[in-house]
């Protein structure tokens, strides 16, 4: 089943920072962070260090890690024309791994254009990749689409189209990302609700299957702060990790040259996540651009897992320039990237700012 990332093993010591500066680290781990200063785990190992960027050309990133040990990687191409398929059993391996085209649009007619943001899920027994697409003769009118493989090897078998999620209304709609949460699946995406003034707000409902939505769906976030609003009033690229007791759901917000950036919605897990109410909104990015670093729009996150199983994983893309001749979305170079999640004391996470190219966080695992 595919399910918000589970919770990692506090034993974890941080062993180095992200270019921002030393994480903050929760009680726990600060505690073990003393004890190993003064008597070093004989067992104590280093993963592999983080390089970046890890996929380049390669935009709105996906990393699902599976229960076969293997890191499955898919993105946005930037000739928008096919959805494309990498495995490796490191994170850093991803960056060399052989790339698979699975399947490619159409030439007429509906899933013919703009093939954007593929997730890979495994549920039930069987894959599903969630991708936004439009028809060859309307490329604007973007819709949620989803393929399904009954293989146990998503590179082997066919994968079927399962058609278009229907969602309220027939409008703008693109990011699909789904998830378990207390035994329930919930499809989370963004779309354009008709006679509001916007582009895009984030949208809840749950799923009767894993292509069809039952029930009501409900409005999450629309951008209201002015960091949502710069060149186009976006909420976008949901994703959701589950932690300390409560739900974190990031999006990004605004264009995509340098404004766009990162929010985040927070729920407690023992709420009901269908009452809008029970989320809380972050009234600041917590992911932006970065002189210093040198990395700019970063956004279009997803979580995912280091080797240990433990340490968590921000995936994200970004540009390494800040001026773009042009449409942003014909530059093709927003590169996949990754670096370590930190966590607060009072168990919310801290993304840091986005690292430098080349820069690496080192960690030390204590077995």
């Amino acid at each position: 089943m595919s399910r918000v990332p589970p919770a990692p093993d506090r034993r974890l010591l941080l062993k180095g920072a992200l270019a921002a500066g030393t994480l903050a680290a929760t009680p726990t781990a600060a505690a073990a962070a003393a004890a190993a200063a003064a008597a070093p785990s004989p067992s104590a190992k280093k993963a592999a260090p983080l390089l970046n960027p890890l996929v380049r050309n390669r935009a709105d990133p996906y990393i699902h890690r599976h229960s076969d040990g293997m890191y499955y990687f898919t993105a946005t191409a930037p000739e928008y024309d096919r959805i494309i398929l990498r495995r490796s059993r490191t994170l850093n391996g991803l960056a060399t791994a052989a790339e698979s085209v699975i399947w490619t649009k159409h030439a007429t007619g509906p899933m013919g254009a703009h093939i954007w943001a593929p997730e890979i899920h495994r549920i039930g027994g069987k894959w599903y990749i969630y991708f936004a697409s439009a028809p060859a003769e309307s490329v604007w009118d973007i819709r949620i689409w989803v393929l399904e493989n009954a293989n146990h090897d998503p590179f082997k078998g066919t994968w079927t189209e399962r058609g278009q999620v229907r969602t309220a209304w027939e409008t703008f709609s693109l990011d699909a990302t789904t998830f378990t949460h207390r035994g329930t699946r919930y499809l989370a995406w963004a779309q354009h609700e008709p006679d509001m003034g916007n582009n895009t707000a984030l949208w809840l409902s749950k799923m009767a299957n894993p292509w069809t939505l039952t029930g009501p769906q409900v409005r999450l976030s629309t951008p209201e702060y002015d960091w949502e609003c710069v060149g186009f009033k976006v909420n976008e690229g949901p994703s959701v990790i589950a932690r300390n007791g409560r739900l974190f759901m990031s999006y990004s917000a605004s264009a995509t040259d340098f404004h766009y950036c990162m929010g985040l919605l927070t729920v407690d897990a023992a709420a009901d996540l269908m009452d809008p109410a029970n989320w809380s909104k972050s009234p600041t990015p917590v992911f932006t651009s970065n002189d210093t670093t040198k990395q700019y729009g970063p956004g279009h996150n997803c979580f995912t897992v280091a080797e240990d199983g433990r340490s968590d994983v921000l995936v994200y893309h970004a540009r390494p320039y800040k001026d773009i001749v042009g449409d942003p979305l014909d530059d093709p170079n927003r590169h996949t990237r990754v670096q370590k999640l930190g966590w607060r004391a009072d168990g919310t996470p801290d993304f840091g700012i986005p690292v430098a190219d080349t820069a690496v966080t080192e960690l030390e695992v204590a077995s």
